[in-house]
């Protein structure tokens, strides 16, 4: 394994450690210390594999990833509270709470944006990393209708703008699924790296993959938040009592389609910049 691998697990390990032991700046910053560890540590898995990854062949697809990934997030974080522009240490969000911040808002900004920096490397070098485990998942090839496109996309604006437009508990899945229906169409109709573009190869392995990152990557980032002293809770309206960790065992349901989401917001960021050729995706 190259050696960041190596640095990326001794980071997990270490910050582990320190954090049972009850060391306060380590528990503060657990979730990004440790989600560069794994970063680091699936890069080089994906590497050993694939002879390709974001550190060793695409240093600068690593950037727009984490770039995309800051950026992206801070569109949901809108969606949870539009008020959040005048948060301070301890927000109230309509579905998430961040808890036990650094009161220093530049401390504070820094933390949001290198946690929300690995959300979309996690994803993509977790997918591209269970995929080769999917490569004989062969489907009929399936082509959607024109008319099925357009109305994935009408349905997809209907559920992102809904939830700005009424202020309910009860529409979080709507955020978790709108950028799919909007802009996974968009990046099929114009050539775009594309799960609807695979199925129709007849290779059901991208979507599948994509779907166990987001399984995967989901436990973790729970598990990981349950133990931190910086941590964020949620309130929902259904089963909210029920949880695993922090997260209400429903809410596991979301993780799956929100690795669908992020692979179709960053490729579609990509092709409005003009960078969506296919040869741009390191990963997938």
């Amino acid at each position: 394994m190259r050696w960041h691998g190596w640095l990326g697990l001794g980071i997990i390990a270490a910050a582990e450690a320190l954090l049972v032991g009850g060391h306060p700046l380590v528990g503060r910053w657990f979730t990004p210390i440790v989600w560069t560890g794994y970063v680091l540590l699936a890069d080089a898995l994906v590497a050993r594999a694939t002879g390709r990854s974001y550190l060793t062949t695409d240093r600068a697809e690593l950037v727009l990833v984490a770039v995309a990934s800051i950026g992206c997030w801070w569109l949901f974080e809108w969606y949870d509270a539009p008020r959040f522009w005048r948060g301070g240490a301890d927000r109230i969000g309509l579905w998430w709470q961040y808890h036990g911040l650094e009161p220093d808002p530049w401390l504070r900004r820094v933390g949001y944006d290198w946690s929300f920096a690995t959300i979309f490397p996690a994803l993509f070098l977790t997918a591209a990393l269970l995929r080769p485990r999917f490569g004989r998942a062969r489907v009929k090839p399936w082509r959607p209708s024109p008319a099925l496109l357009r109305a994935s996309m009408a349905l997809g604006a209907v559920f992102v703008v809904l939830p700005l437009l009424v202020v309910s508990a009860w529409l979080v899945p709507l955020v978790w699924t709108g950028f799919i229906l909007l802009l996974e169409p968009l990046n099929y109709r114009r050539g775009r790296p594309s799960w609807l573009g695979a199925l129709a190869r007849g290779d059901a392995s991208l979507v599948l993959a994509l779907l166990a990152a987001g399984a995967v990557c989901g436990v973790l980032w729970e598990f990981w938040n349950y133990w931190a002293l910086t941590k964020w809770t949620y309130t929902v309206p259904y089963l909210g009592d029920v949880k695993v960790f922090e997260m209400p065992v429903l809410g596991y349901l979301g993780f799956p389609p929100f690795a669908l989401e992020c692979y179709a917001m960053y490729h579609w960021l990509l092709g409005a910049l003009g960078w969506g050729a296919p040869a741009r995706s390191a990963m997938l």
